[in-house]
């Protein structure tokens, strides 16, 4: 039923109210009033409207909000030096004084992971701007030129989507060598495979529309239209597929990290804290602990936040 059916209109005569108003001017004023509350709400007001109906998302989306500020400013959540410490608090448990409990050389953990978070979240992000990049440069040219290029290309993706990404980053690293940004590197090329085929698919759809044939008949240059009519119509499901690759980024720069082929000590780094502590585990559980959970939350959170992302894309399609 529509709100116009709701509002029955008054049976009331036509002689008004004591200001001149009618009850058909009153009726007619209640609609417009109704009408404007569900119009009238603004975008940010819908996205928090959102987000309140969706408690675990709320809490996703807040968790990864703390972790780019911690990594943008980790000064607004603890003061103390990553690298300083006094072997006097060695092997502290945590406690108002160390949150996280202190390491083998008395360092606070909790500065060692706040500092560890720029190198891991940006790490990260290189791998997957790489991916991003590079991926969907060739799945647009898959899609869209076709022929020997559509085949040669994606003959190269299966190819690398037959090894796992983790024996493929560890591949790349060997030839690139240790360090931060090359275990990013490593990283963003092995998801480059996956990219090329969603961007691909997608720009196959989307040149078999009826827009695009037009705006092709109209004498429009092939480059404007793969620039102005493919390209922006094809990049929705990428772009969420980004932030789906952002977690597992994360996941693979902190496993390579641990494995000892990311960010050498005393440098914090996520994946090397948990390695690290893992010497102590019988008397020092919180050394893995502490950045093992906060690994698996980010993680988790930006898995959450892409769904979400993936569900209303596919809506708004």
């Amino acid at each position: 039923m529509s709100e116009t059916t709701r509002l029955a209109p008054p049976s009331a005569g036509p002689e008004g109210d004591v200001f001149g108003a009618t009850a058909a001017d009153r009726f007619d004023d209640a609609v417009a009033s109704r009408r404007g509350e569900v119009r009238g709400r603004s975008r940010p007001a819908r996205i928090i409207a959102f987000l309140v109906h969706r408690p675990f998302l709320l809490l996703a989306a807040l968790w990864i909000l703390v972790v780019l500020v911690a990594a943008v400013a980790p000064g607004l959540f603890h003061t103390q030096d990553p690298l300083g410490g006094d072997p006097i608090d060695k092997l502290q448990g945590p406690s108002a004084a160390h949150w996280f409990g202190t390491d083998q050389l008395g360092r606070d953990l909790f500065a060692r992971v706040l500092h560890g978070t720029a190198l891991t979240l940006g790490a990260a992000l290189l791998a997957v701007v790489i991916g991003l990049v590079v991926g969907s440069i060739l799945g647009l040219l898959a899609g869209f030129v076709g022929s020997w290029v559509d085949t040669v290309v994606m003959r190269i993706a299966d190819v690398l989507l037959a090894i796992p990404s983790l024996l493929l980053s560890l591949a790349l690293i060997t030839v690139l060598g240790f360090g931060t940004v090359h275990v990013a590197i490593a990283v963003g090329l092995a998801s480059i495979a996956t990219v090329s085929r969603i961007m691909r698919s997608e720009v196959v759809r989307v040149r078999s529309s009826v827009y695009v044939e037009a705006a092709a008949a109209s004498g429009n240059r092939w480059w404007r239209v793969l620039l102005v009519h493919v390209l922006p119509n094809s990049g929705g499901p990428v772009l969420v597929l980004a932030a789906l690759e952002f977690g597992t980024a994360i996941l693979a720069v902190s496993s390579l990290s641990f494995l000892g082929y990311g960010a050498q000590p005393p440098t914090p780094e996520w994946g090397s804290l948990v390695s690290t502590g893992r010497d102590f585990l019988r008397n020092a559980w919180w050394l893995t602990t502490a950045p093992g959970v906060v690994i698996a939350l980010t993680v988790l959170s930006a898995n959450r936040v892409s769904r979400a992302l993936d569900t209303e894309g596919r809506r708004s399609r």
